[in-house]
């Protein structure tokens, strides 16, 4: 069979790929939204769905518990969506994805409390996060896929990046709203009442992003295959497990340093922060959110560096400057609360590492099988890696204050090791025909 046309001619974006990335960003970022928004109110939601008498820390546990529960379930949705993804069209999986993130999140945000229902609240919002975690595991690396098949090869890093930063615009999203809440309503309006409306306005969010999505073309490249008959014939997922291991534990070792740098340092730190030092809520999550903006217009940076030096490059630097602000963010603020700002917003912006990772797992995999390959290893890494994070470092930091920089330096050492030595191995080209990757 005659190979697939790849777009491999250096050019600008055209005005139908800037579009293409500025719906699939936005669309992402309402329903990333929708998947992170619960772990801003952690602390209040652990208050009003476990019993009264329970110990705080253990009140803190569960309730990450309930929280990892979504990132558990995320390799069955996202391999049952890659599947289909795989055999029949990226956008379907797209719109579908975002639809079943938006129900859950309205739900949520009409739950009752234990107060009311007993333990049917924490198993009802249990059951609310398994669904969420089924939907976002189809959607990142669905998300991912789709950009970067509809960019020209030489822009693939600034497309990843761009639509990692609509990612983590949820995020900023999500954190903004629990800072005008904070700031609005006093904390017993916010168990009250309060806490439910960033839920509800998320499936709002959601629903706008599945209409934003159906002015979205399939992917050129999903295309081509389908005309030319050359879609995976077999299971998409057992040719990845047969032919492509070694893609798969870089893309799992990977996607291990993204959850370091998104669950703990963007998605804990604040509540951490408050706990361990005392600093309010108001000033964490307005911290946060600075953090969060530069971790945003770093991905864009970092994707259009990669493009320019290779990702290996980025990677490295980016993941051993992660490092030092992190200790630097959790000694200094220990030392003097009022540097949170900046180092809070220095921190933030190595974060943006995130915005590489996505480049170096796409080309990863062949078309044929791309979605499944990085749906399957992104989620089964981020279901072990990002759903034990949240215990794991809680226990951490009850024994040591600076347990969870110990644990982003930890995976920092892997980032590093991986732009330097694993990641030159990729070879597989985002279209085929395009000159053999490296970093």
């Amino acid at each position: 069979m005659n190979p697939l046309p790849s777009d491999n001619l250096p050019r600008r974006l055209s005005r139908s790929d800037a579009k293409t990335l500025v719906l699939s960003a936005l669309g992402g970022a309402l329903e990333f939204y929708d998947f992170i928004i619960f772990v801003f109110f952690a602390a209040v939601i652990g208050k009003l769905f476990f019993p009264a008498d329970m110990p705080e820390w253990l009140r803190q546990l569960q309730t990450y518990g309930i929280f990892a529960a979504g990132y558990l379930a995320r390799p069955l949705g996202g391999i049952i969506m890659a599947h289909f993804g795989d055999r029949f069209g990226r956008k379907r999986m797209f719109l579908l994805s975002v639809f079943l993130m938006a129900l859950p999140t309205l739900a949520i945000g009409l739950l009752p409390t234990y107060a009311v229902v007993g333990l049917w609240a924490p198993l009802a919002l249990l059951l609310l996060r398994v669904l969420q975690g089924a939907a976002v595991g189809g959607e990142v690396p669905g998300a991912w896929v789709f950009v970067a098949e509809h960019a020209p090869a030489n822009r693939n890093g600034l497309a990843c990046g761009t639509l990692t930063a609509g990612l983590t615009t949820g995020i900023l999203l999500g954190s903004l709203v629990a800072a005008g809440l904070s700031r609005h309503y006093a904390p017993e309006q916010v168990l009250a009442f309060a806490w439910r409306l960033p839920f509800l306005l998320g499936g709002v969010f959601g629903l706008g992003a599945v209409y934003l999505r159906r002015w979205l073309d399939e992917t050129p490249v999903f295309e081509e295959m389908r005309r030319r008959k050359a879609l995976a014939q077999e299971l998409p997922l057992k040719l990845v497990l047969s032919q492509h291991p070694v893609a798969v534990l870089r893309a799992i070792l990977l996607t291990w340093v993204l959850t370091a740098a998104i669950v703990v340092v963007i998605l804990m730190t604040p509540t951490l922060l408050q706990k361990l030092y005392g600093i309010s809520a108001a000033q964490t999550l307005s911290a946060n959110s600075i953090a969060t903006l530069l971790l945003t217009i770093g991905c864009v940076a970092g994707g259009a560096l990669a493009d320019r030096f290779g990702p290996g490059v980025v990677l490295s630097i980016g993941s051993a400057m992660l490092l030092l602000s992190t200790y630097a963010l959790y000694l200094g603020v220990a030392h003097n609360p009022e540097w949170l700002l900046p180092l809070y917003a220095l921190t933030g912006l190595f974060v943006a590492i995130v915005g590489v990772i996505p480049l170096i797992l796409v080309r990863s995999f062949p078309p044929a099988v791309r979605f499944s390959g990085l749906s399957f290893s992104y989620n089964v890494a981020y279901a072990i890696f990002g759903g034990f994070t949240p215990p794991v470092v809680s226990l951490l930091t009850k024994a040591n204050p600076l347990g969870p920089a110990h644990y982003v330096a930890a995976m920092c050492v892997i980032g590093v090791a991986m732009g330097l030595l694993g990641v030159r191995h990729a070879a597989n080209a985002l279209h085929v025909g395009q000159p053999e990757y490296r970093a």
